[in-house]
């Protein structure tokens, strides 16, 4: 009977042979078959750190920028309007302000209002 790691083994054995047989690696020496299968591992260890470190941002991005095509911009008309109207009264709130420091100025140094 096989077991689950004997399976994997000849599965794997058998990738490695269909592997070598296309792309012509049984044929090389030692040393280039080193060479072939450390620029492989390298090239699928970095495609793989790659998915890992980037993959789930990039879905995420995907996703978000789906939710603002679907259903728009994710303010509400009276958080904006609220907004507006805080702006408007700090602006007022400056002015006066100003106000009030050019009237001191003008006072202090004998100068008609303003």
């Amino acid at each position: 009977m096989h077991t689950p790691l004997g399976s994997f083994t000849k599965w794997l054995q058998l990738k490695i042979y269909q592997l070598e047989v296309n792309l012509g690696v049984y044929i090389f020496t030692p040393v280039e078959k080193f060479i072939f299968y450390s620029v492989l591992f390298l090239l699928f260890s970095l495609t793989f750190i790659a998915t890992v470190l980037y993959l789930p941002q990039h879905v995420q991005f995907i996703i978000n920028r789906a939710w603002f095509y679907m259903n728009g911009d994710a303010q509400d008309v009276a958080v904006v309007a609220a907004a507006a109207k805080s702006s408007v009264a700090i602006q007022n709130l400056a002015h006066s302000a100003l106000e009030t420091a050019a009237k001191t100025v003008a006072a202090a140094t004998g100068h008609a209002e303003l």
